[in-house]
């Protein structure tokens, strides 16, 4: 894993799902740190770092359920997409619902991702560690590699040339 711990935030209310979903990220590996709260609001408010969650770390990603009492996921979701702070953190929608609806409404808010319960550790494990490879590839691009100073409005695409590719 490229980070040492990696901070997730499960937004679900269902106790049952709650236990399974933190047994599956234990088993998965000690570096997955899991967090929930039950509702949105009370997400929002650990986002935020406000109340009781002052001193929340920010999550690496979020795990989120569409039906959740108050303010519900797709209320959660556009919070945290329109939200400056916020709208980089990588949300995953895990929800029973396979309504195509509530699936093109999630992507048209910029969810990162959309899975259906119940989730077995096969299918955890492979989005976990898409995401953490993500950073990889994402720390490579913009951390380490330098593009050209832009000027006047003009744009640069880095371009991957034949030269570059194995042989």
């Amino acid at each position: 894993m490229y980070d040492k711990e990696m901070l997730i935030l499960l937004v679900e209310d269902n106790p049952g799902d709650i236990r399974l979903t933190k047994e599956t990220v234990t088993e998965l590996s000690a570096d997955y740190k899991l967090v929930s709260v039950t509702d949105g609001s009370s997400a929002m408010k650990f986002l935020r770092r406000e109340g009781e969650f002052e001193q929340a770390g920010r999550p690496n990603m979020i795990l989120l359920d569409l039906r959740l009492p108050g303010m519900d996921g797709h209320d959660v979701l556009d919070a945290i997409k329109g939200d400056e702070d916020l709208k980089h953190i990588p949300v995953v929608i895990l929800t029973t619902s396979e309504d195509r609806s509530d699936i093109i409404r999630c992507y048209n808010a910029r969810a990162n991702c959309y899975a259906t319960k119940p989730l077995d550790v096969e299918k955890l494990s492979v989005i976990l560690q898409t995401f953490d490879d993500f950073k990889c590839v994402e720390n490579f691009w913009f951390t380490l590699i330098k593009s050209p100073v832009h000027h006047n409005n003009s744009s640069y695409v880095p371009l991957i040339t034949s030269d570059c590719m194995p042989r």
